[in-house]
């Protein structure tokens, strides 16, 4: 697995061990990536944002993002496996003074807000795909208003999933890759 652009551009970094965690091929990362920089739709520049990577295993997207010039990352969580990785990733790219780590059960975290004292242009939410209370997660996320008005959500799930989404978010744009699809959203003020 390897950084796709930007400033660590072709630096490898470490996979999980185990197969509980699935972090994003190369090819998705690059195809959302394209998105979100050459889209019409979507209405963010990644330099300078702060960037959310919720269920970040061990931070791919999260590292892409600081790669291409993101301010800041804050990189949740929980599973002891994915979080000794995603610390080992972010060493081995010397970017700790741009990571905020939080070792925490999203569901239970009650405000983000008491976490996070910043304002966010892009949330990347990729749960488990047996996860059934995104929605929850939306929710709580749009009730504490830490998003600016131009922001984007990425949520990855599996294709075979049939959820609705919350009504406090608009889809922008889906893309299905393999077992995998990506939904570009916004949220709605």
């Amino acid at each position: 697995m390897r950084i796709i652009g930007g400033q660590f551009k072709g630096r490898k970094i470490l996979e999980p061990i185990d197969k509980s965690t699935r972090p994003l091929k190369d090819l998705v990362r690059e195809s959302i990536f394209n998105i979100i920089e050459h889209s019409k739709i979507i209405n963010i520049k990644l330099k300078n944002t702060n960037v959310i990577d919720l269920y970040s295993g061990i931070g791919s997207f999260g590292l892409e993002c600081l790669s291409r010039g993101a301010k800041k990352v804050y990189f949740f969580e929980k599973y002891n496996p994915s979080l000794k990785i995603l610390k080992k990733n972010i060493e081995i790219l010397k970017c700790n003074n741009k990571c905020e780590i939080i070792d925490d059960n999203v569901e239970k975290i009650e405000e983000f807000s008491q976490i996070l004292n910043d304002q966010f242009n892009l949330i990347f939410l990729d749960p488990p795909f047996l996860y059934q209370n995104i929605n929850m997660i939306l929710n709580k996320v749009w009730k504490m208003k830490i998003l600016t008005k131009d922001c984007c959500i990425i949520i990855h799930r599996n294709k075979k999933n049939k959820e609705k989404f919350t009504d406090k978010i608009e889809i922008l744009r889906s893309e299905v890759y393999g077992v995998s699809k990506i939904f570009f959203a916004s949220m709605k003020f």
